[in-house]
């Protein structure tokens, strides 16, 4: 029997829309990233969502959805995925996007994923962010051979910080130079035998 973790070119994840609570999580494709970057009246048809004028939100500049773009289109990553979250009006159904997040491998270890995540401003402290990390933790495990997910996060943003402690992280310390993870920042860690799956 081979108990191996499997190499990161076989695992491919099932990218699927998620409703949460309040939510809709869209995967993204090439078409939304790059309306995202390069057409707003685009994105805001292919998602069928409002897009704030104040999108998109902190961290996810230009630079960011570029290399989002390429990654997509070239499939250097398998693991790759993002999804845009729209928050859904329960009475008249419209949807307003909020926020995205996503997973992508990383160069240090084949049974780890690292996921990022960003909210608008106006619309942090709701725990929206919270919610939707709690729904794509089990889809993230169900990919065989991760154990591991690994999240980064700047010391000063303590709303970030809480959404990672409320879904179970554990801060591993300060990111130094050398270690592939930009430095300065705070890492935080979620064990799959540490992971209790929504009842």
């Amino acid at each position: 029997m081979n108990n191996s973790v499997p190499d990161k070119k076989d695992t491919q994840i099932a990218v699927l829309s998620i409703s949460t609570e309040r939510l809709e999580l869209i995967p993204a494709t090439l078409a939304i990233l790059t309306g995202d970057l390069r057409d707003r009246t685009a994105l805001s048809r292919l998602l069928d969502a409002t897009i704030p004028a104040s999108w998109p939100p902190p961290l996810m500049d230009k630079e960011v959805l570029t290399e989002f773009v390429r990654m997509r289109s070239e499939n250097t990553d398998p693991l790759f995925t993002t999804w845009y979250w729209m928050l859904v009006d329960p009475v008249t159904g419209t949807r307003t996007l909020i926020g995205s997040g996503g997973i992508a491998s990383t160069t240090t270890a084949t049974d780890t994923v690292v996921m990022g995540y960003s909210v608008l401003d106006e619309f942090q402290n709701r725990g929206y962010a919270t919610e939707a990390i709690r729904h794509l933790i089990p889809i993230i495990f169900s990919l065989p051979g991760i154990r591991k997910i690994l999240a980064t996060t700047y010391p000063d943003l303590k709303p970030s910080i809480r959404v990672l402690e409320k879904n179970g992280f554990v801060c591993t310390g300060v990111c130094h130079e050398g270690e592939g993870i930009e430095e300065g920042t705070v890492a935080f860690i979620l064990e799959r035998q540490d992971f209790h799956p929504l009842k």
